[in-house]
């Protein structure tokens, strides 16, 4: 039987008969070794005995040759004065960072060395964009200490230009989503900071927890970089409002929550309140994350929140957020004027109480059209692993925990820590990719997810060769809309495919595509073909532009 119309309500009824009857759900397949990845995450030492060590680190992904296939970065851990047991010694000089060129076959090749950027700190995460408008993506890599950041020579090549560029921002920085803040065209920088670590000093903590926690330490000021255009950088943390120098930030996100075209960011602080800082569209930020209910979860405590996700669970039109943390964690619905947490009613405070969570990605990952959750998991303080959690969401604000189904993976316990999600073979559905702690990560291939239909939608930047960071994609398929931005940071020290991946059911089609640029022109196309990537160059495509 073949249908020719996909539009209004039987498109969406479509949607929701894709979400309720499922006869096999896709499974996912560790492809690391096949795949060529040889990479072993360590924190540096024989023995986790402080909280630098625990923190872990995440991967990323990013295309740094514009070949259209995505590539990984890898950071990695170091014997580090001061941090490290002298028993790990021996580990100076022999771990570095890593870069994996995609094959396009499926297979990754080592190009480190080659690249340049095996690095020579204590690394915990980075990020990607293209900060000198040349059209490749630069690389920066947050550390204990300061920071590194690389130049893409666009020959396969980068360059150390941190102390040229004024990046190398001192302290310990876990997170540093891109943005442009001031609306000038060029890519700023927001580095979120951690705590002031000093194994020198004694602190009393409970034994059986292996090590004194994040409030034994004084937190740090994060930092706003603003890019001048010619190379460098100038701190205006104070300049645009973000003043908090007691902060305690695991991570950041740069998207637009309160919809209103201007991009906010979002921190999420260790055994703290959280921080949103909220876009006034004038190069200046407004701290309001009590009065939009973003500071704390249901029970108006400091939690210590790791990653938080981005995405519209409900295909309202908006941002929601989850927050895995030691607890139950936080879902965050957007309501229009504030959020709402909604853990208890969604199931996922069942799902997730149980464990220690990390690296949470919200993803289609069976092309559903509603948005599921993955959550790493592992013990803080220890070396204990616990389950990943997988559940899928069942269009009636309700997840379902479907890891038993979910491939053989998910029938193991792990120590993780940050996980990315990425198309990295091209075949229409998410992958995922988990950092574990001093151990090898996971490359998971999604095996049955593009089963549906679906739209990969590539917004890219004047030039046509990266992604236009901070743009807005509104997908509608008869009375759905699904939003999503343009954005690398999501979750716990990853970065995600910046690509905006749509499932959509068994429609055929969208009846509307919505780009809202970050200056906020709007680009519209009609009566898109499902299961093709549509690439969008700011200023170059057809379309109605208003």
């Amino acid at each position: 039987m073949k249908f020719a119309y996909a539009g209004g309500v039987f498109a969406a009824a479509l949607i929701v008969t894709a979400a309720q009857i499922q006869p096999t759900l896709p499974v996912f397949t560790d492809v690391t070794a096949q795949a060529g990845i040889r990479f072993k995450h360590s924190f540096g030492d024989y023995e986790l005995t402080n909280i630098v060590e625990g923190t872990g680190a995440g991967p990323t992904f990013f295309d740094y040759d514009n070949d259209g296939f995505l590539d990984i970065y890898f950071v990695n851990g170091r014997w580090q004065k001061n941090v490290s047991d002298n028993r790990g010694r021996d580990l100076q000089g022999k771990l570095s960072n890593a870069l994996y060129r995609n094959n396009g076959d499926g297979t990754f090749i080592d190009v480190t060395e080659k690249a340049g950027v095996a690095g020579t700190g204590y690394g915990f995460s980075s990020s990607t964009a293209d900060f000198d408008s040349d059209g490749d993506l630069d690389l920066y890599v947050l550390n204990y200490g300061p920071n590194t950041f690389y130049r893409n020579n666009g020959d396969g090549t980068f360059t150390d230009i941190t102390q040229q560029t004024g990046l190398g921002d001192p302290l310990w920085s876990l997170s540093a989503p891109w943005l442009d803040y001031d609306n000038d065209g060029d890519m700023d920088v927001y580095v979120a900071n951690y705590l002031e670590y000093d194994d020198g000093k004694f602190r009393a903590y409970y034994p059986a927890a292996g090590y004194p926690g994040p409030l034994s330490y004084s937190g740090q000021q994060d930092h706003m970089y603003r890019n001048n255009g010619d190379g460098t950088f100038t701190d205006v943390t104070k300049e645009v409002g973000m003043i908090n120098p007691d902060g305690r930030a695991m991570s950041a996100m740069a998207t637009d929550l309160n919809n209103d075209g201007y991009t906010d960011v979002y921190v999420a602080n260790d055994a703290m309140e959280n921080y949103y800082y909220e876009s006034r569209g004038n190069g200046a930020f407004e701290e309001k994350a009590l009065f939009m209910g973003l500071a704390f979860g249901q029970h108006g405590q400091g939690v210590s929140s790791m990653g938080p996700t981005p995405g519209d669970i409900d295909r309202d039109g908006t941002l929601d957020i989850f927050i895995p943390d030691m607890d139950y964690g936080s879902l965050l619905v957007n309501k229009g004027k504030l959020y709402e947490d909604l853990i208890d009613s969604s199931n996922l405070a069942v799902i997730c109480g149980q464990f220690t969570g990390w690296g949470a990605i919200f993803f289609d990952f069976d092309n559903d059209s509603w948005l599921d959750l993955f959550v790493s998991n592992g013990d803080a303080h220890h070396e204990y692993p616990e389950d990943p959690v997988l559940a899928r969401n069942n269009g009636k604000a309700e997840f379902v925990d479907i890891a038993r189904q979910a491939g053989d993976y998910f029938q193991h316990k792990y120590v993780a820590r940050g996980t990315a999600a990425a198309d990295f073979d091209n075949d229409g559905d998410l992958d995922l990719l988990v950092l574990h702690l001093n151990s090898t990560p996971a490359l998971l291939r999604n095996d049955g997810g593009n089963k549906n239909h679906w739209l990969k939608i590539d917004a890219r930047a004047a030039g046509g060769k990266v992604p236009c960071l901070g743009a807005r994609v509104t997908v509608t398929v008869g009375n759905v809309k699904m939003v999503d931005d343009v954005i690398g940071i999501k979750g716990y020290l990853a970065h995600s495919d910046p690509r905006v991946n749509v499932g959509l059911g068994k429609a055929t089609k969208a009846d509307l595509i919505e780009i809202r640029w970050p200056d906020r022109t709007v680009q519209r196309f009609r009566n898109v073909k499902a299961n093709q990537v549509l690439k969008v160059v700011k200023g170059a495509n057809p379309g109605k532009v208003s």
